[in-house]
């Protein structure tokens, strides 16, 4: 079955600790408690179904980083509740902002799990998932979470919007390491025959040691790879241009912040460097593109990102036509809406599974466990959760590509349920 790029697990947290350096375990539950407090809505009873979402909202990230999957949930059990509910019964929805601390994300596990009696978990999206052991333990499935860190590889009743083949018996992927393809990087070589790429980092640990890892992919590849390292406190984005144009590069990868991916662009506007594409990341896949990158419009309209999801701006596809409907009052939209709706849907999916034993926890977690692809009606390509005692060599991977065009927005690429390549799978450690 079909998975992401270098992982989303490596990308999604080195784009995260590059912001944070930008600003400065529980007891297991009894088998009575898991039983009695995971069944919310017995046969004949209109009880809500009660699901927890726990996010980073407040944290040294700051502003709206992590909120983009909670948002697209909410939205989709809102419309589900104004539908009827899951059997006529309303999905009660209770949220934990864990302030982006293991300490904090411990509490709103113990919150939930233990005083709110939550069946599931849905859209986790945490920057220090430190409750995950937790989670497991108690046996509450996670469903749809953002792949920040390495939990959804390690844990048991995990299941990450992604998917993952490894054990997950509280190992992290095989003996430590994980594993993700170069699909990306066959996707501009084939298609826009890029020969040349290049990285740009900072001098600083998390953003040189994700650098090396895109490096690695690259050279895989075939690529020509030339590596730009500028200083952290005082980065010469003018020298890293100047540079750019002069090794003719036609792709530009980072490992740098938001703010400084908006400078790299302004200098690169500046030195005239045109480029195939600027490839960004599915957090940065947003609708505010046009301000984050308002003084360099070249190198704006050269974005490209890539996920594993259907592009929030296909409106041409039902899902996506529902999401943005139930949407419409949000100021701005994102990949990660659309990704925290697929997770809401899949829990849904799951409840609606067990109609004869009431929705429990048991339940839910044997609909995510049972070993079948879901795609959330097309909006994720093939997800698929097995434990296979030995990492793959290569894999048949598929990914949804889009690019930014000033007034048109984000426009796909291809589809993605046939935009695929079989490619090695590398092994890093998280």
């Amino acid at each position: 079955m079909p998975r992401r790029r270098l992982s989303p697990a490596a990308e999604t947290a080195a784009a995260l600790l590059l912001l944070l350096v930008g600003t400065a375990c529980g007891s297991r539950l009894p088998e009575s408690d898991f039983e009695r407090d995971g069944r919310t809505n017995a046969p004949g009873r209109a009880t809500p179904i009660r699901v927890g979402i726990i996010t980073s909202a407040t944290s040294p990230v700051g502003g709206n980083a992590f909120t983009g999957p909670r948002d697209g949930a909410k939205a989709y059990f809102e419309r589900l509740n104004a539908r009827g509910g899951i059997d006529g019964r309303p999905v009660e929805v209770r949220l934990c902002d864990d302030g982006g601390s293991g300490v904090g994300d411990n509490t709103c596990v113990h919150k939930l799990i233990d005083e709110d009696k939550v069946v599931a978990l849905v859209a986790t999206t945490a920057l220090d998932y430190e409750g995950a052991s937790r989670v497991s333990r108690a046996r509450v499935p996670d469903i749809g979470g953002q792949p920040i860190g390495a939990a959804y590889d390690t844990w048991p009743h995990l299941y990450g919007i992604y998917g993952s083949l490894a054990p997950r018996d509280g190992t992290t992927g095989w003996d430590g390491e994980q594993y993700g393809g170069t699909e990306v990087y066959r996707y501009f070589k084939r298609e826009h025959g890029a020969r040349t790429a290049a990285v740009v980092s900072y001098n600083q640990a998390a953003s040189a040691a994700y650098a090396s890892l895109v490096e690695r992919g690259l050279k895989a590849e075939g690529y020509q790879v030339v590596t730009e390292q500028v200083d952290f406190a005082l980065p010469n984005f003018r020298a890293v241009a100047a540079d750019l144009k002069e090794q003719g590069a036609d792709l530009v990868f980072d490992a740098i912040d938001s703010h400084g991916n908006a400078r790299l662009c302004e200098a690169m506007d500046d030195a005239g460097v045109e480029v195939t594409a600027k490839v960004t990341n599915v957090q940065n896949w947003t609708s505010t593109v046009p301000e984050d990158y308002k003084d360099a419009p070249r190198c704006r309209n050269a974005l490209w990102a890539t996920a594993s999801s259907r592009n929030y701006e296909d409106t041409g596809h039902k899902a996506v036509q529902e999401f943005r409907y139930a949407t419409k009052g949000l100021k701005t939209h994102s990949q990660w809406q659309l990704e925290g709706w697929a997770a809401a849907m899949w829990f849904t999916d799951a409840a609606r599974s067990c109609p004869r034993t009431g929705v429990t926890r048991a339940c839910v977690d044997a609909f995510m466990n049972r070993g079948e692809a879901y795609t959330a009606d097309g909006l994720l390509v093939p997800v698929v959760f097995e434990r296979q005692p030995e990492p793959p060599k290569t894999r048949r991977t598929c990914l949804s590509v889009a690019r930014w065009q000033d007034g048109r927005g984000w426009v796909s690429q291809g589809d993605m349920d046939n935009t695929c390549f079989d490619v090695p799978q590398l092994p890093y450690r998280p």
